[in-house]
């Protein structure tokens, strides 16, 4: 279902991502995003020429992790076609500190330390949870020999659909099931 119908408005902005799961023939896998922001006017920047002309592409990024099926990164490539200043590229070869890292729990708050601040480049950075979602994608069920208790073990409590309060925790692995407490969910406070 759609959302509701807006208020007359005009398009500004357009950022896409893409991302792709390739299998190898040397028994690895490559993870690829690709994004791009571009606008709808043209926006003032000295770094580029003057500016960045309407329809041309502020952003244009690309990242590949290279893994195998544990989900372990063994190489890490990025790449800026397009970005606001001249010196932007310098950052991406930063991005291969995760070569050796594991795509798993807590794996994002160690990318998110990793690249903060000056250390990283924000747009890179944002496309490494894509990636990591598109890896386990990819993956998935290859990983393994999945049954739904193997599943639910590795993703339980990972989100709403995955909560050990679920009706489907409690119908197809109800050891794994626990009695839900009220939640209040306000999404106001969001």
């Amino acid at each position: 279902m759609p959302l509701n119908k807006p208020v007359r408005r005009a398009l500004h902005h357009t950022r896409q991502i893409q991302c792709q799961g390739f299998e190898r023939e040397d028994g690895l896998w490559d993870i690829e995003a690709h994004m791009t922001d571009v606008k709808t006017h043209n926006v003032d920047n000295a770094e580029r020429g003057g500016y960045v002309g309407a329809g041309e592409p502020f952003h244009d990024m690309w990242m590949r992790l290279t893994i195998d099926r544990s989900l372990k990164i063994h190489q890490v490539e990025a790449e800026m076609d397009a970005s606001p200043f001249r010196h932007c590229p310098g950052i991406v070869g930063r991005f291969r500190l995760l070569e050796g890292t594991r795509i798993g729990p807590g794996w994002h708050r160690m990318a998110r330390d990793m690249f903060s601040g000056i250390q990283g480049c924000t747009h890179l950075h944002e496309l490494l949870t894509p990636l990591a979602t598109t890896a386990v994608q990819t993956l998935w069920p290859l990983t393994e020999e999945i049954t739904v208790e193997k599943a639910t073990e590795r993703m339980l409590d990972t989100c709403h659909g995955w909560s050990r309060h679920s009706d489907f925790v409690r119908k197809y692995v109800p050891h794994l099931y626990v009695e839900e407490e009220t939640l209040q969910y306000n999404d106001s406070e969001s």
